[in-house]
């Protein structure tokens, strides 16, 4: 009779044991495009591309650190243009992490003038991006 006990809770804990671990890999990057023009972002060997007004989004990714440059289009008008926050950097990538990028602009005196947020949901007392 305990050796029958003895397998029913062995048997009934298994699943609850390998529940556990995971394999799902629960890291996102969102690129958020409020810019006039499209932005087009070097990350991992690819190039993503986000016209104006659109969101795209690159989910599981790896942990690690990871390089990433950005690029952008000047709108018909501007005859030059400036960056505000950095458009390129390195991001480390923790379990669980989740990154957003903001890009915005404006137009001042035929001067586009692109910026770029960053918000990292990591824990901000490490340094989790920087910049060049």
């Amino acid at each position: 009779m305990n050796r029958l006990i003895s397998y029913f809770f062995l048997i009934l804990f298994i699943p609850v044991f390998l529940s556990g671990c995971s394999s799902t890999i629960n890291n996102s990057i969102t690129f958020k495009n409020l810019a006039s023009g499209d932005v087009s972002v070097n990350f991992r060997g690819s190039l993503i591309t986000i016209p104006a007004g659109q969101t795209s989004s690159i989910n599981q990714i790896p942990n690690g650190t990871y390089n990433y440059s950005t690029t952008y289009s000047i709108p018909a008008g501007a005859t030059s243009s400036s960056s505000v926050g950095n458009l390129s950097g390195s991001l480390v990538i923790k379990a669980g992490t989740k990154i957003l990028f903001v890009y915005s602009s404006t137009l001042q005196s035929n001067v586009y003038v692109i910026s770029i947020t960053v918000s990292n949901s990591d824990n901000q007392n490490s340094t989790s991006v920087t910049g060049p």
